[in-house]
């Protein structure tokens, strides 16, 4: 579900305990407007265009979309503790938040964040580290951004292994060719590249995140048929992760080229991958709702909360059935034998 609205009333709306994962990549603060433009090319005339491709052939630039979005805050504290509030809140018991930042704001962050949630639920910093774009001769190259990691119990929370894609090893002699060949869990320092400017991947909304990141997040801290929040949608990555894993989601943004970018690319994710509502026979993998009552949402949770749990309560049954089963199997086997 994709909705249009100022974040942090929105959230007020919603019911306690509803998600478990929410991710947010809150504007930096970088003190600037981030903008991206989006080009297009079309062949002209020989010598016409502002451009020359392959064999000479000429072409020129159209620019198709620009989006922007401001950057600044004077009280950044301000602005974003009452959003991690709302996010403790929203949080289920078995409940993980990933908050990312950069160098600029995240030691601020960690503090607030100790505040609200307790030390004692603070489970990693993911530094992802990437190698793109300008560098400076002045200092060292700033190329990672840090994702904070908070629990809502830290005995608890969510956490798979088994789900989470496998990278690499660095020295891979060293080990057998068995797990060679299958690879290493993640630490906690992500190496993976940025949103390629060329790639299919590319939305051309700014700071776009790539789709492998909240991928890994999602695969490890839910499972299927759980929900997912991201109230600074941008893009709409983790709305396209979630869907592609079976996992319900909610995506608010306010800025209206943030929307038009969602509504393209997750209605596209939907029809084929999102298994959503599948009892009531819809197909809502993203659902474009300009200033949709929250109430809405919470309904749809709570309908949707019923069918797992019914689900749930059936395979427990079914279960509890076949352990009887064996166990009378188990007591008629020694009498038979006795006979």
């Amino acid at each position: 579900m994709v909705v249009q609205a100022d974040n942090l009333a929105y959230l007020a709306e919603l019911p306690d305990a509803s998600f478990t994962m929410i991710y947010i990549d809150p504007p930096f603060n970088t003190g600037k407007v981030q903008t991206r433009r989006t080009l297009t090319t079309k062949p002209v005339e020989e010598g016409e265009g502002d451009r020359v491709g392959f064999a000479g052939k000429s072409y020129s630039s159209v620019l198709a979309q620009l989006s922007s979005y401001s950057d600044t805050f004077e009280d950044y504290w301000a602005f974003l503790e009452p959003r991690i509030r709302e996010a403790h809140r929203l949080l289920a018991e078995d409940g993980t938040l990933y908050l990312h930042l950069d160098w600029r704001e995240v030691h601020y962050a960690k503090v607030m964040c100790d505040m609200i949630f307790g030390r004692e639920c603070f489970l990693n910093e993911i530094v992802w580290a990437y190698d793109f774009g300008a560098k400076s001769t002045k200092r060292w190259p700033t190329k990672h951004d840090n994702i904070l990691v908070y629990v809502k119990n830290p005995d608890q929370y969510y956490f798979n292994t088994d789900e989470v894609d496998r990278e690499p090893y660095m020295a891979p002699g060293l080990v057998t060719a068995e797990k060679a060949a299958r690879g290493k869990l993640p630490t906690d320092v992500w190496w993976h590249t940025i949103v390629s400017p060329t790639g299919k991947e590319k939305t051309g909304y700014p700071t776009q995140k790539p789709l492998g990141l909240l991928r890994r997040m999602i695969a490890a801290s839910t499972r299927e048929g759980d929900w997912v929040l991201d109230f600074f949608a941008g893009s709409g990555t983790t709305g396209a992760a979630a869907a592609e894993l079976g996992r319900r989601f909610v995506c608010i943004d306010q800025n209206p080229p943030a929307i038009k970018v969602m509504k393209k690319r997750l209605n596209t994710v939907g029809v084929r991958k999102a298994k959503l509502l599948t009892e009531m026979g819809e197909n809502v993998s993203a659902v474009y709702d300009k200033h949709k009552s929250a109430r809405a949402i919470e309904k749809r949770i709570e309908a949707e909360t019923a069918v797992l749990e019914a689900r749930r309560k059936e395979r427990a049954e079914r279960k509890r059935a076949k352990q009887q089963r064996l166990a009378e199997q188990a007591a008629v086997a020694p009498a038979m034998g006795a006979e």
